[in-house]
């Protein structure tokens, strides 16, 4: 991780860039690796511009002790994304129970987590990353539930499985969700896109998705 932002703008001659919490897991409080990470991000005339997050619990979760915990587990990457002079936090709206349970409970806990954000002035981004959040109109309608400016997407072209096993070419999942009316419906509430691709054909174009149509 702490590589990543010079081989990103020496090898790839990429210069905005966006982390993946898990491989600093343990250092969102750390101020001396925070430091160093911003130090060597401001040498090279990078911008950070997101931290996605994972495995801190669900946002979604209907129990409310339990969704309470994961809101208080996000904070600190909030904190982390503000030092490193971030202007978002990609999450997660997972939770188990009823689609009118778990549409409850994500608006209750990004809300929580958006309140607690707005004074970094950093986004709460939802990806749409399998179950209910891979369905356009369920996503959209959370999003607008929570009434919170700070709160939006991030659509990714390639998770649109809302049940079943998946993986690239999503051959293996049972309820499919279109993507291209999916990241139709999402685009009016981004603040990010994950423009995904997995293979190309001999001409370079993306197999999986027409980037045309998509764009």
């Amino acid at each position: 991780n702490m590589d990543f932002p010079t081989i990103a703008k020496k090898t790839y001659g990429i210069r905005v860039i966006e982390y993946v919490n898990q491989f600093f897991s343990n250092k969102a409080t750390n101020k001396t690796y925070l430091n160093e990470l911003l130090s060597r991000t401001q040498d090279l005339g990078m911008i950070n511009h997101l931290i996605m997050i994972d495995d801190e619990g669900d946002l979604a979760n209907t129990n409310i002790s339990m969704r309470e915990l994961a809101v208080d587990n996000h904070k600190k990457w909030v904190e982390a994304a503000k030092f490193l002079g971030c202007d978002s936090i990609r999450v997660n709206a997972k939770g188990i129970g009823s689609r009118e349970a778990v549409t409850n409970a994500a608006i209750q806990g990004l809300s929580a987590l958006a309140d607690f954000a707005v004074d970094y002035n950093i986004n709460i981004i939802v990806e749409n990353h399998g179950g209910l959040s891979s369905d356009g109109k369920w996503l959209v309608n959370v999003i607008n539930k929570t009434e919170r400016p700070n709160v939006g997407t991030l659509p990714d072209f390639g998770n649109f499985c809302i049940s079943g096993s998946w993986g690239s070419t999503q051959e293996e999942c049972s309820n499919k969700y279109d993507k291209y009316l999916g990241v139709s419906e999402m685009m009016p509430y981004a603040k990010g896109v994950s423009a995904k691709s997995y293979d190309f054909d001999k001409e370079g174009n993306c197999v999986e998705t027409d980037y045309y149509k998509m764009l």
